[in-house]
Parts: structure tokens; sequence; C-alpha cells
């Protein structure tokens, strides 16, 4: 999920042969299990890409018809989840959205730096960790020098999502040289390796401050403190108003008082969240003190 999209279901499977056909019934099983597993909202418009996106595991598993494929869902708990990991995609880049870290520049940092105390900020559907990263470059600054602040700093950053590869990909941190372009150029002298093959590896420094652990945000959350800061962008716009609200009420309770939220750039606030929240710029929000 977001550091991008938990569900773009473009691009369609490789062909062999006649493909199985989904028909309405089983599709409607499909959704009410990823609504069930990942409150993930799948219209009947979504038919022909969540067959082209499943075709795949049919072959894999030998399955003739998705009758068949969805009985085999309801009875294999590994393949119900490689299902839901098969029906989300990952999109994202470095400097997504760059007015959000415009702002955590310089509003959030300043702040935490002023203080004492750990720090804790969280990637929430962090994808293939561009999103955790470039929050990792921004902390330590556009060259060594500025990374001396960090020095004896209780400061960690969380990155999850749901689907173990991205997770994978994260705690890998190496990415194509062509991505890294988007990174401007002193972070990424200052952060990023050559890594040959056309990657780059993200720097010690950087990786050292990131852990990556699989989560599903609709599911227990182990974090015993509260964060000073979370993203969660580009996530929220795949659930209905139920699971918006729900999901923004827990990032609430999760933050520290003070603590900012950034959401996607076409996702709102809603509920009683929005109550305890401060606007302070386009999808930036801050926990107002009184709401602790």
């Amino acid at each position: 999920m977001a550091g991008g999209a938990p569900l773009a279901l473009a691009g369609s499977a490789v062909n062999f042969g006649a493909p199985a056909e989904l028909g309405s019934k089983e599709f409607a099983r499909i959704a009410a299990i990823m609504h069930s597993d990942a409150r993930i909202h799948l219209s009947e418009a979504k038919t022909t890409l969540v067959q082209s996106r499943l075709a795949r595991r049919l072959r894999d598993h030998g399955v003739a018809s998705y009758r068949d494929y969805v009985a085999l869902v309801e009875s294999d708990e590994q393949e119900r989840a490689a299902m839901v990991v098969a029906l989300t995609t990952n999109h994202t880049h470095f400097f997504r959205e760059p007015h959000h870290f415009d702002h955590f520049r310089s509003v959030v940092i300043p702040r935490l730096k002023a203080r004492q105390g750990p720090t804790r900020i969280w990637s929430a559907g962090c994808s293939t960790g561009e999103e955790v990263y470039t929050i990792a470059m921004c902390l330590l600054g556009e060259d060594r020098a500025s990374a001396s602040w960090l020095r004896n700093r209780d400061l960690k950053l969380l990155a999850t999502d749901l689907a173990p590869h991205v997770v994978e990909a994260v705690q890998q941190a190496s990415y194509a040289e062509d991505g890294a372009k988007a990174v401007p150029a002193a972070y990424r002298d200052a952060w990023m390796r050559p890594a040959g093959g056309g990657k780059v590896q993200m720097a010690p420094e950087a990786r050292d401050l990131v852990t990556a652990r699989v989560l599903n945000l609709f599911g227990a959350w182990p974090m015993r403190q509260r964060y000073d800061v979370i993203f969660c962008r580009n996530v929220m716009i795949y659930f209905d108003d139920a699971a918006k609200a729900e999901l923004e009420a827990r990032f609430v309770e999760q933050l520290a008082p003070g603590g900012f939220l950034y959401i996607g750039h076409s996702e709102r606030l809603i509920g009683p969240s929005a109550r305890a929240m401060h606007s302070c710029g386009h999808t930036i929000y801050q926990k107002l003190e009184a709401a602790a």
C-alpha cells in the first residue's frame, strides 16, 4: 500500500490459452473477502481487472475455473492471503507530493530538533519504501554534517505494508537509478550509493533509521508509543467511508498531541477524526492538544 496505492488493478496477466471467466457470483465472493480482510472496496466495474490479476494464481495452482479458485481461497488461509496481496498494487516514488516534504522540513523537523525524548514516525502503507527513505533523507539533511543532530537521538521510522514482498523491498533498500533521479542532487549524493546493474543503495545511515514490518492497517497494531508523524498517503481512497472513518480515528489516537498526519492529495478526513485535527496545509493535519 501507500506510500503507494493499495489497489490499481491495471495491466493484464500473460495469456496462456483461453482464460477462465470470472462470473458475478465468484466476483462477489472475492470482493467480500477483500473487504473483510483488507477493507478494500471492489465495485463490479473491476471484474475484468480482477480476472486479469488473478489469472496467474489460477495457473499456478492448476485451477481451471474461478469457482474452483474461490473454493480454494475459502479453504486455504495461505492462498487467501496471497490473493489479497495479488489484488493490491504498490505505486510510489521518491519525494512524491513534494509539498508534504517541504512542510516536513520547514515545520516538523525544527520542532523535533528543539525537543528531547523519543521520536517516532510511521509510513503506513509504505509500498516499496521510497516514501520512508525520503523521510529519512529529509531528517539526515543535505550533507553528512547535517545529520549530526541525530546522534544519540532515539528516533525511529516504522514502515508497514500489507504485502510481504514490498516490505522485503524496503529492507533491501535498493532502487533503480532512474527512480532516484527524482531525488534532489544533494540528498542523492549524500545518502545513495551506486550498486551496479542500474541500481542505487540507500546509505547505512538511512537504512539504520528504518524498521519495516508487514501490517494490516485493520488488524491489531503492536506499537506501544504514540507517533509524532504519520504518513498514510493514497491508501484510503480505496476504502469506503466507514473504513476511512475507522482508520483515521485510529491514526488520531496513535498520534501524540501536536503530532502531524499527512494523507494523499485526493483524500480528506471524515468523521470524529476531523474534529480532533487542525488543517495546516493541503492534506496536512496536526492533532489538537485538547484531543489528548
